[in-house]
Order: C-alpha cells, then sequence, then structure tokens
C-alpha cells in the first residue's frame, strides 16, 4: 500500500515551496496538478513495480475552482487501504494580498481586484479545507521555516500510522498559529528579557532555561501539561486524529515559551510520542 499526500490550500501560501521541501526528503512529487486527475495519477504512480510509496499530489494553481473534485478518488484510495493525508496550506488574507502584491504576480482564480480573487478562492476551496487532516498556517512563516516544517513533520522515514506530534514555541505579538490544536500562555511567569544578562540570549541556552525552569509556578505547569497530554494522546488517537500540534507562546517567542515547549516535547516523548519542536519566533 501506498502513502499519499494531497498539498494544496491558498494560492500564494506554500505549495510550491512545500513540494520542493518534500522532494528533499524522499516524496515523489507530482506539482500542479489537476484535482480532476488526481484518480487516475495515483493508480499510475501506485502500480506495482513503479517503487513510489511515498506519493506527493500538489494542486496545481487555480485548482480552488475544482478542488473538490479530487475528494471522491481520495476516499477510494482509503477504502483501497491506502494512507492518503489532505495538508492544506493557509494564511491571512492579508498575508496573501502582501504576496501577490510583492511578486505582482496575477492571481490565478482571476477577479478585478486581488482581495476579491482570495475571498472567491477561499470560499471554493472551503470543502477541502474542512475535509483536511492537516491546517498549516504559513502566515508568520518565511521560505526557509517552511521548508523546515515540512520536513519536520513529513521527513522521517518511518511510516507507521501513528499520531504525529508537533510542539510549537511563539510569540503572541507576531500573531497566534491558526493551525494549532491546544495553545498554552507561558506569559504568567518572570520574564528573562526584563534581566540583562539574559536578554540577548534564547530559551535554548542554559543560562535561560535555568532561569524559566528554578520558577515553581514553571514546574506546576510542566507538570498539570504532562497529566493532559496523558489523557489526551491515547484519546485523540483513538479518534483517529493524524496530527496534534501544542503551542506555547510568550511574549516574543524567544525565552519562556522556547524553554517550556523543549520541556513538552521531553515529556511527550517520555508518554511514546515522537514530537517535533519548532520555534517560530526565536530569532525575531
Amino acid at each position: 500500500m501506498s502513502d499519499y499526500l494531497l498539498i494544496t490550500g491558498m494560492s500564494g501560501a506554500g505549495r510550491s515551496t512545500a513540494a520542493a521541501a518534500l522532494e528533499d526528503v524522499g516524496w515523489y512529487v507530482i506539482d500542479n496538478m489537476p484535482p480532476s486527475l488526481l484518480g487516475e495519477v495515483a493508480e499510475v504512480v501506485g502500480m506495482p513495480g513503479t517503487g513510489q510509496e511515498r506519493v506527493a499530489l500538489v494542486l496545481g494553481r487555480g485548482g480552488g475552482a475544482h478542488a473538490e473534485d479530487s475528494l471522491p478518488a481520495v476516499e477510494r484510495l482509503r477504502s483501497e487501504g491506502h494512507r492518503v493525508r489532505i495538508v492544506y496550506l493557509d494564511a491571512p488574507d492579508s498575508v496573501l494580498l502582501r504576496r501577490f502584491e510583492g511578486t505582482r504576480r496575477r492571481h490565478p482564480v482571476g477577479g478585478v481586484r486581488v482581495d476579491e480573487a482570495i475571498a472567491g478562492e477561499r470560499r471554493m476551496l472551503l470543502p477541502v479545507r474542512d475535509r483536511a487532516d492537516m491546517v498549516l498556517d504559513t502566515g508568520e512563516l518565511n521560505v526557509n521555516q517552511l521548508r523546515s516544517r515540512i520536513m519536520s513533520i513529513f521527513g522521517d522515514d518511518d511510516r507507521d500510522r501513528a499520531m504525529r506530534t508537533s510542539v510549537m514555541s511563539f510569540g503572541y505579538k507576531h500573531g497566534v498559529p491558526l493551525d494549532a490544536d491546544l495553545v498554552l500562555d507561558c506569559r504568567f511567569l518572570p520574564n528573562p528579557h526584563w534581566v540583562d544578562k539574559l536578554r540577548d540570549l534564547s530559551g535554548l541556552e542554559a543560562p535561560v532555561k535555568d532561569f524559566v525552569l528554578d520558577q515553581d509556578d514553571a514546574r506546576v505547569f510542566l507538570d498539570q501539561v504532562g497529566s493532559l497530554m496523558d489523557i489526551l494522546l491515547p484519546a485523540y488517537a483513538k479518534e483517529g486524529k493524524s496530527y496534534l500540534t501544542v503551542a506555547l507562546g510568550c511574549t516574543g517567542g524567544r525565552h519562556r515559551s522556547v524553554v517550556l515547549a523543549e520541556e513538552v516535547a521531553r515529556r511527550l516523548a517520555e508518554l511514546g510520542a515522537r514530537p517535533s519542536v519548532f520555534h517560530r519566533d526565536i530569532d525575531r
């Protein structure tokens, strides 16, 4: 049986970047594919002897008008025993508008104004977004961050069907990640930013880590989060959830949230998960 990724989402949200990242970690990528051809293409690449067991199918530009055509083929492949996951790339309208204005590209959906085209595409893609296994918010990610995120989630050669868990740190002043399943606020802890010798360090460095973890409230918080995860991980897995993203936020995303994200990931590993860790705003 083959493992299929269907990469779809808003134009300008990073499909091409995702395709390149998947190719770099060993996926067989078919880019710019018309949604109506999903079933036929999957049959060809999945034939015995082709050697293609991990296939990423990236819907083409302007696919929003017909993206729903891919859903019956997705269900048929699943009924045949293949693993099929839909990954939807999204970003706020303001970000998409800025990206199109910056490149001076014409929006593939068309229309007199770019904002109208974005709104129209979002409406057309709603049925696919609702069926997505993972919605990835790329609004605050640059190209390198998106590549890293895709590679950390889908770069593992292990093809078991366990739920993939991701832990993210972020800064509230840069926006809450829209793709997080659980958002935990770390701003109740003292901020290392106001300690002169710690300000220019990050939460990956020992002095900041020690400062944060020496707080009684931090230890209690981590114990409570560990207990919560002990309940949620098997419950989510039982419900068939494919991906779980836990996001921890502090003011700037450089200190407290980084330390606690690393600790939460460590505790998730102790519970049997194999989480990836992503620090969105650590370099800001």
